[in-house]
């Protein structure tokens, strides 16, 4: 009979590289994953092999290595950078008689620390759960067994087969909660459709100052902190461009090289910003030197959730740390492709605002409009919409307003109202191809 050893922070890492010998920045940030994860970092051990151990996936010679690193530094926790199967995570602790996780344990660890609403949790549950039933699976030889002999025999189910039974009806129960989730998010989307507000979803590796920009663009105050998955809970708030010109900004989930699929999957609804956004702002550390790969690595995961053929604006964060300037590169056709600056200290935000009105602002009209004083209302709905930049009173008593907003919009008051549409509207800023599907080249 075996029994798992109980869980520690005192952690030992393990760092694998098959074929090849272990990527210093990926042993650099499996070491942050854990930090993040509250282990205190004792020892790092890197392992190179040609082909993984069916049994441990290192050698039995490098296990007698790490049982006797475990004895010397005290640790009692063995987290390894590689997926492992349900018996080798088995095989392991049984060997090294402390608890051992592997990549995906580890990063599910830290979202079900981080998550704060009630849908963040329910996510990282079922992810947890998911990631679970297959540990379930030759992962605890004792709750296979059934006693037998006259009097011992039980009821017809192993423990294995019950705990099976039960992480499936509550797999069931997160699933039916979080389509409903899912539905009101459908909902709220619908709405802002019919409002004409497009949606811009901030997407990027984690930790490369998403929720800073987010913060620095909405004031909407969401946590920030110098780690890896700071923030994993959605949040979605309205920026103001120009005047008639509205948009929901949404910040999305960090991503990460290797992220569980069962992450991917439990955090659908989130992602769903993403996938449903008319832009996506992919936010990118200039002072990482590893961007180009974090860059690859991003556009891999947005392609598995079918997001890969929006249009993208590339938002080169923390030129505070690179002394770059802030700055707007563009394509041949003129449109921007990439805004340079600094969410910390507000260099650039401006050239991001104006990129952004360029790209969503192609219908944004600018005009004149005449209004008797019968038309109140008419009035006051133009000012509701945030649409009036001046007005003035005409000898005849009309009104003359100064507008800017959405052509179809001014176009759907006017008809309301029972109002001539203006016919000189001059559009404010085009945006011509730029939301078309496109694809970027990353900066080396």
């Amino acid at each position: 009979m075996f029994d798992r050893p109980g869980s520690g922070e005192r952690a030992l890492l393990v760092c694998v590289g098959i074929g090849h010998a272990p990527d210093a920045d990926r042993v650099e940030e499996f070491v942050q994953l854990a930090r993040s994860a509250g282990a205190v970092v004792l020892e790092v051990v890197t392992v190179t092999r040609r082909s993984a151990a069916p049994r441990f996936l290192v050698g039995s010679g490098k296990v007698e290595e790490l049982r006797e690193r475990i004895v010397a530094l005290g640790a009692d926790l063995v987290v390894i950078d590689h997926a492992l199967s349900p018996s080798q995570e088995r095989n392991l602790e049984k060997e090294l008689q402390c608890r051992v996780l592997d990549r995906s344990g580890l990063i599910l660890d830290i979202f079900a620390q981080r998550a704060r609403t009630f849908e963040g949790k329910l996510q990282v549950e079922l992810a947890q759960l998911q990631h679970m039933s297959t540990r379930l699976v030759r992962g605890w030889t004792h709750l296979e067994r059934q006693k037998g002999g006259i009097g011992l025999r039980g009821p017809g189910e192993t423990q294995l087969e019950t705990d099976r039974r039960l992480i499936a009806k509550r797999i069931k129960a997160l699933n039916d909660r979080l389509d409903k989730v899912l539905v009101q998010r459908a909902t709220t989307r619908q709405e802002r459709k019919r409002a004409e507000v497009p949606t811009v979803a901030l997407v990027g590796y984690t930790n490369a100052g998403k929720s800073t920009l987010f913060n620095r663009l909405t004031s909407a105050g969401a946590y920030v902190a110098d780690q890896l998955f700071a923030t994993l809970d959605p949040t979605v708030r309205r920026l103001h461009l120009a005047p008639g010109l509205e948009t929901a900004l949404a910040d999305t989930v960090g991503f990460v090289r290797d992220l569980p699929h069962e992450l991917v999957a439990a955090f659908r609804s989130t992602l769903q910003e993403a996938r449903e956004a008319k832009l996506l702002l992919h936010v990118i550390d200039a002072s990482d030197p590893e961007r180009t790969d974090r860059i690859a690595q991003v556009n891999e995961v947005l392609e598995s959730i079918e997001a890969n053929e929006l249009p993208q604006i590339e938002v080169y964060n923390k030129i505070d740390r690179t002394g770059d300037e802030a700055r707007v590169e563009r394509g041949l056709d003129g449109r921007p492709l990439r805004v340079w600056l600094s969410a910390q200290t507000g260099a650039g935000v401006d050239q991001l605002h104006a990129a952004l009105h360029e790209a969503l602002g192609s219908d944004l009209c600018h005009c004149r409009l005449k209004l008797p004083p019968s038309k109140g209302r008419a009035r006051a709905r133009l000012f509701e919409a945030g649409a009036v930049l001046g007005q003035h009173t005409l000898d005849d008593g009309w009104l003359e307003l100064e507008i800017s907003l959405r052509r179809h919009e001014l176009a759907r008051i006017c008809r309301e109202e029972g109002i001539e549409l203006p016919a000189e509207t001059a559009p404010c800023a085009a945006a011509g191809p730029f939301l078309q599907s496109h694809r970027l080249t990353a900066v080396s």
